[in-house]
């Protein structure tokens, strides 16, 4: 890269540094404790929502294996089907019963005051 680009890159951060000290060091506003009770609520729907996706994915994850090793299982040695299905009907409600817990820690999250304000 040029020299032009570096300083002119230089110069917006000088600028972005200069032009943000005084939004930092503006005084709180009246409205501060209702301020902060919408900013929790907002970071906690945001949470809610990453957590459902997150524990979905996994859950996803988890049970498309768990079914593909026991269809292997089962066509490797069909006499041993009974229990194979047993164990991945297990597996499979082990791996939901998570999913549903991450979805309880979300609607928690989303329903009931995480911290008081």
């Amino acid at each position: 890269m040029s020299k032009r680009v570096y300083s002119t890159f230089g110069l917006m951060v000088a600028m972005l540094a200069v032009t943000a000290v005084p939004a930092f060091a503006a005084q709180p506003a009246a409205g501060a404790s209702s301020s902060a009770a919408a900013t929790v609520a907002m970071w906690s729907i945001i949470t809610a929502g990453f957590a459902l996706g997150i524990a979905a994915f996994g859950g996803a994850l988890g049970q498309g294996k768990a079914v593909a090793a026991a269809a292997e299982g089962i066509a490797r040695n069909p006499s041993a089907s009974g229990e194979i299905r047993g164990a991945l009907i297990l597996g499979l409600v082990l791996i939901e019963s998570l999913v549903i817990y991450a979805f309880v820690v979300s609607l928690i999250l989303l329903f009931l005051k995480p911290f008081k304000f």
